[in-house]
């Protein structure tokens, strides 16, 4: 099968050799396993951050956001069957799903939206589990709760605000304010549902004040949480919430002492990678979403298409993502 994949991490995305085409084995099911022949796969900041850091001794897969149709199962599979189709974000310590087939653990794959096409339903596993973790596992706010609290989401455009947004307003009753620093990008955000917005590249207390938010009761950080922290602690009220996903160099807990802040951080991998009992879960949650989406109440948060699975595509996309200026989710479709 072909598959895309990097040999040597470190090389700039302009570099042809940063990811290269090959023929790989095709893959066997384990016990849990369906093999999936992949129709669609979306780009996110993980695979720029795990090129680039990350040694591999062999070729290694990335891609973790895919969509396809179900091709064989392994021996305890009840989930799902041949010719099913479905999305799923995948296990960082697996093959990933720039390959024309993959193998991944039913129990966090889910039925794609009947409604969307792959491309579609490829841009929404990884930040909808990550969304979703978020404000109900990590935070436990309440579905139908958060009345008469607020949320303000940063770096809310991307591709986990994007779904974030769509779910605290669909799923609570959360005031959310995202924060977004280009006209497409404010544009993008209010679409989504955000109630108000709030420019990132500016302190932000004084625009919450102006908007009538003196502070606010949890505060999501999705990018430059180090950069924005001293002013995250001033927006927030006294026993707030701060969650994050990002990779801060350092991270100093100390300062939200005075307020009673509590620190929340979300890995949606780390079912997975430990293997949890839980792990069904993010099965259940992207049954979830699909549903609301076939039901009109989430829409796919694609941003851009951006043709074919090749090495040349992907590059293009690695390279977007690097910028910091995509616009939800990077999207390719087919080998």
């Amino acid at each position: 099968m072909k598959a895309i994949v990097y040999t040597q991490n470190g090389l700039p995305i302009d570099d042809p050799k940063a990811l290269v085409e090959m023929e790989m084995a095709m893959p066997e099911p384990g016990p849990h396993d369906v093999v999936v022949e992949v129709r669609a796969v979306s780009v996110n900041p993980v695979d720029t951050k795990i090129r680039l850091g990350v040694a591999v001794t062999e070729p290694r897969v990335l891609g973790w956001d895919a969509s396809g149709v179900v091709q064989s199962v392994g021996d305890s599979v009840t989930l799902f069957a041949p010719g099913d189709e479905v999305f799923y974000a995948g296990s960082l310590i697996r093959p990933g799903s720039n390959s024309q087939f993959q193998a991944v653990d039913e129990r966090i794959v889910g039925k794609k939206p009947r409604t969307l096409g792959f491309a579609e339903a490829a841009a929404l596993p990884l930040t909808s589990i990550t969304a979703w973790e978020l404000l109900f596992d990590r935070l436990r706010v309440p579905e139908g709760g958060g009345a008469g609290k607020s949320l303000l989401v940063i770096g809310a455009a991307g591709g986990v605000g994007s779904i974030l947004i769509q779910l605290a307003r669909q799923l609570t009753g959360l005031t959310v304010i995202g924060s977004a620093s280009r006209d497409a990008t404010r544009e993008w955000v209010t679409k989504l549902g955000a109630h108000h917005t709030v420019d990132h590249t500016r302190p932000m207390q004084p625009q919450l004040a102006e908007l009538g938010f003196d502070q606010v009761d949890i505060v999501i950080s999705l990018t430059h949480t180090d950069h924005h922290y001293a002013d995250i602690i001033e927006a927030l009220a006294p026993q707030g919430q701060l969650a994050l996903i990002d990779d801060p160099a350092t991270l100093d807990a100390v300062p939200l002492k005075r307020k009673s802040i509590s620190l929340h951080w979300e890995l949606m991998f780390t079912r997975s990678l430990f293997g949890t009992p839980d792990m069904v879960r993010q099965h259940e949650l992207l049954n979830r979403v699909a549903d609301m989406v076939d039901d009109g109440r989430l829409t796919t948060t694609l941003g851009e298409h951006f043709g074919p699975i090749t090495a040349e595509n992907l590059r293009r996309a690695h390279a977007l993502i690097e910028s910091g200026k995509a616009i939800g989710k990077i999207v390719l479709e087919n080998f």
